[in-house]
Formats: C-alpha cells, structure tokens, sequence
C-alpha cells in the first residue's frame, strides 16, 4: 500500500490508474492520427500541441467518470471478470462523453472534432478494457507472505482479513508463531512449530517472510519485542494490528485498539495550514455546489411543500466540534409529526415515517443540500463525520469507545463513513460508522476529501448509502 496525504492507496490501484492514464493519452493520440491520415494531412507541431492540451481534457474527463462510476474500488471476487468490466466501463464512458461535451461547449478551442471524438472514444474502451483484463489477472499473481504473531481472536479476524477476496492487496499466510497464553482460534495445521533457542527473524527467513503482523491482544507477558526488532533490523516489515486494520480496511478498529497507538501514532493534522486549506475548501466546493444545483433545491422546497402543505425546512439540533451544539438546516423528508410521542428516534431504511418526496430526496441527498448554509457559517465542513443529535451522543459516549474523538474537528455534509458504509440505526452500526470516522479524522487531507466527493457522487448516482 502507498500513503498519500495520509491515505492508504493500493499499489494495485494505483498501478492500474498509471496505465489507464498512458492508454487514454495515447487513446487520444491515436484516434486523430487515424482521422488525419485518412484524410491525407499530416501533423504539425501546432496539431501535437492542440491535441496535447485535448487529450488532457478527454483523459481527466473519463478518469473521472470511471472513479465516479466507483471502477477504482476494485473487488477482486470476480475475478476481474470481462462481464464485470464491460458493465462498469460502459457507463463510465457515456458519462464521459457527457462531460467531455459539455466541456468542449465551454472552451471549443479545446474540441476534437465529432469523428475524431468518436473515434478516440472506440479506441481508449477497447484500450481500457484489454488493459483491465490483463491487469487484474496478472495481479493475482503478486502475493505477499505474511505471518502473524499470535494466535488467538485477534489473529484469527487479521488473517480473515488478510483472505479476504475483495482486498486490493493479496497475501499469503506462511503461519502463525504460537503464544501460550491466547486461546487457540487459528487451524492448528497453520500454527508453526519454533525449535527451541530459533529466532524469530531466522523463522522469517526459513518461511520467506515479508511482513510480520503483530496480533497479540495481550501485550503483558512473553512479548519479543527484542526479537521483533531484530526482524526489522533485518529487513522484515514489522506491523501491529490496529495499523493492519487501518491500512487494509480504512478504518480505525476500537476493539483492538491501544490508547497509546493513537497517542505517539502519525495524523490527527490540525494545522493552521491545514485549518486554513480545509476552510476555503468549504467556501469553493459549497459555492460552486450552491450555484449548480439552485434550481433543484427550488423544486424540491416546491415538492416538498406540496406534498402535505407542511414546512419545507427542518431544523434539529446536533452535535457538532468540541461539542458545541447548532442546529442543522435540511428539507424535511418526514411526516410533520414524525416525533409526537416526544422521544428522539433513530432513522431506519425504509423508515415508514419518511414521505414519498423525501424517501427520493434522501437517495439522491437533495435533503442535506440546504446544509450549506451551515457551512458558510462555520458550524459544518462540506467533508466530515456526520453530525449527530445530542440524545445519542450521550448514549453512543457510554457503550462506544472513543466516540467523542470524532468532535476533535468539524462535522460535514458527507463524509467516509457515509461513502463506506451506508445507513446506520443502532448502536453496533455507530460503531462501524466511528471506525471511518476515526480514519478521517487522523487522516483527513484535501486528497482525501477529493476522493469523498467522488464517492459521494457515486453514492448519488447509484442511491445507495446514507
């Protein structure tokens, strides 16, 4: 995995953007090559430079529109199928096309002409399509060898992960080094057998070792660290679990967590640059947002009031940095009456209080779209954890550990727990969601937010998540 800004990004992944990103290039390229030698003309250094900047629109254009369309969050169950590929590619090209004409229509100095347009599209899908292929089978191919110290629960659950078919990354596990005072969780066949006086780095060298996860939950007794630093002396990544979870889940996992692992760990940037860059983010992306889709929140204020003659807006108070309460801003997507009996209500899907407007207004998120008068006045970021209402909080303190480290900065209208994860109404579901949310927060940057927005996209396109 590579860290950007504090991401973890798969090599997989990332390896995959890189050719995409040579094969639209030279998609480009080669479709006004084609047209311009069919047509007898030759090009000139004012063509390449034309076609240069060209190419660039139509390559960020349809990398957009794959991302969008969710095609760089691989799942590799399928093995990378052509079926897969071909019904993710299909759309993503057309909401390409889309953009690319949209684009071309506010700056035609930067146009293709149609047939050379239809044509580097024909070329950059069958280009992308053999690329894929190819790609993800010779991906399955690369595999790590790991071997965890431990064998108990918390073994048990990194290894699962570990084998986990959707992963980007793909291990193989040589064993796992026993420790007497955990309860065996693991196959015994699995368990390696050390002769006595054998290292723990001669062990690594004999199974071909390259990454030793550190899956002790008790970290009290019969510990090597000695022999774990000799490990990375030597060469061997040496890696504790909750660093696994977070690099192999994009989550922070409170379960096996250590307070100190939080403490001395990197992240959690809270900057006056990183503040100041936050800020004009929100300002940018809610302006820019705001003047797009005025014309929508205009229809569904109409929709909304037509529907029961109620109020158009909803109001409720939330829980926002350092636990400052404010009250939120959405159209309101229930009944008027949602909450007579007085008791405040977790929101379920299919949630029978819900309207028929508002059940479409909350796919699409056109409810939280009145939110941004709250990020114009300070109270929410465009990206962070989901506000919540006071009375969970107070619940979700008690039983939820680490909770309120999710107020450490401001709440936003989407965020990655959002993006991942989808609707939430209990308390084991505020848990998952606190996991992203703790990503976030030790690892949010303006990359980061980038690829949220993507998501979000996503999410609105496909009606899925929260």
């Amino acid at each position: 995995m590579l860290r950007i800004s504090n991401h973890y990004v798969s090599k997989i992944v990332f390896g995959l953007l890189f050719v995409e990103l040579l094969v639209l290039m030279g998609s480009a390229y080669a479709g006004a090559a084609v047209r311009h030698l069919g047509a007898g003309e030759v090009f000139t250094p004012g063509h390449l430079h034309h076609f240069f900047t060209s190419a660039i629109a139509f390559t960020t254009a349809v990398v957009f529109s794959m991302s969008a369309m969710g095609m760089y969050q691989l799942n590799f169950s399928d093995g990378g199928s052509r079926k897969s590929i071909f019904l993710q590619l299909m759309p993503s090209f057309v909401m390409g096309f889309f953009i690319l004409t949209l684009l071309f229509y506010l700056a035609p100095d930067l146009a293709f002409g149609r047939s050379i347009l239809l044509m580097v599209f024909a070329i950059a899908a069958i280009g992308i399509f053999i690329a894929r292929i190819v790609f993800l089978k010779t991906s399955e191919l690369i595999q790590s060898r790991i071997m965890f110290v431990g064998n108990g629960p918390l073994a048990k659950e990194c290894s699962d992960l570990a084998l986990s078919t959707t992963r980007y990354h793909h291990y193989k596990i040589a064993g796992f080094v026993p420790n007497d005072s955990e309860e065996v969780c693991v196959p015994a066949a699995s368990l390696l057998k050390v002769r006595e006086g054998e290292s723990l780095a001669k062990l690594a060298r004999k199974h071909g070792v390259e990454e030793i996860v550190v899956s002790v939950q008790n970290r009290r007794t019969k510990f090597p660290i000695k022999e774990l630093l000799d490990c990375k002396l030597q060469g061997v990544k040496v890696t504790d679990a909750a660093t696994f979870f977070e690099r192999e889940t994009c989550q922070i996992r409170v379960d096996s967590l250590q307070p100190s692992w939080l403490v001395f760990g990197g992240g959690f940037d809270q900057s006056f640059v990183r503040t100041f860059m936050k800020r004009s983010f929100d300002l940018v992306c809610s302006s820019i947002i705001m003047v797009m889709t005025f014309p929508v929140m205009l229809l569904a204020a109409l929709a909304v009031w037509l529907e029961d003659r109620g109020p158009v807006f909803y109001s409720q108070e939330r829980v926002g940095k350092d636990g400052k309460t404010f009250r939120v801003l959405k159209f309101r997507s229930m009944r008027a009456d949602a909450e007579k009996p007085g008791k405040p209500q977790w929101a379920a899907q299919n949630d029978p209080r819900v309207t028929r407007i508002g059940g479409f207004m909350r796919k699409t998120r056109i409810d939280e779209l009145p939110q941004i008068v709250n990020v114009f006045k300070g109270e929410m970021s465009f990206v962070g954890p989901r506000p919540e209402r006071p009375y969970f909080v107070e619940q979700l303190i008690e039983v939820v550990p680490y909770y309120n480290v999710r107020h450490s900065i401001k709440p936003g209208i989407t965020g990655w727990a959002q993006v991942r994860y989808g609707y939430g109404s209990s308390a084991e579901d505020a848990l998952q969601k606190l996991q992203y949310d703790l990503y976030y927060v030790k690892n949010n940057s303006l990359f980061l937010d980038v690829l949220i927005l993507i998501d979000t996209l996503k999410v609105v396109l496909f009606r899925s998540g929260r």
